[in-house]
């Protein structure tokens, strides 16, 4: 009745894209977006290791605990940026996001939005935005895949 093909092109061909020349700039959106994630997660991850004691009583874990995740957060925090094993990077990420979210949801009883402190929802952005650089697998501008 249907042949899928036909129709499948059909509706492609009708789809209108408002700016299609932006297209070409994909890669470079994704390597911009990789820095910010990028210094964002180094950045997070020195102050780690700058006072390992005051950081973790700040965040509630213990010193060995903080000192990992801070190793997590710098190897992360470069591998996305300078794509090195890009999605690899993007997940280890993603988990340490999951933890920032359960940490603020079930143990400081921090809303989505926060009211004294940031809510998880800042945390929720950097889980998506690292999902579109694993799915893309940082677009063309890596160093290693």
């Amino acid at each position: 009745m249907f042949d899928l093909p036909t129709l499948t092109k059909s509706v492609s061909s009708k789809k209108s894209v408002m700016f299609p020349q932006l297209a070409r700039f994909t890669d470079l959106g994704l390597l911009l977006m990789r820095m910010m994630v990028g210094f964002v997660f180094v950045t997070s991850g020195y102050s780690h290791f700058k006072d390992p004691t005051a950081r973790a009583k700040s965040i509630e874990m213990s010193k060995g605990f903080t000192i990992f995740l801070g190793i997590a957060e710098l190897a992360g925090g470069l591998g996305v940026a300078f794509g090195v094993l890009t999605q690899l990077a993007a997940f280890g990420l993603i988990l340490v996001m999951f933890g920032a979210i359960y940490k603020k949801a079930f143990s400081w009883h921090t809303g989505f939005w926060g009211e004294k402190a940031s809510g998880w929802h800042y945390d929720l952005i950097f889980i998506l935005i690292n999902l579109v650089i694993a799915f893309s697998d940082g677009g063309a501008y890596v160093l290693m895949r």
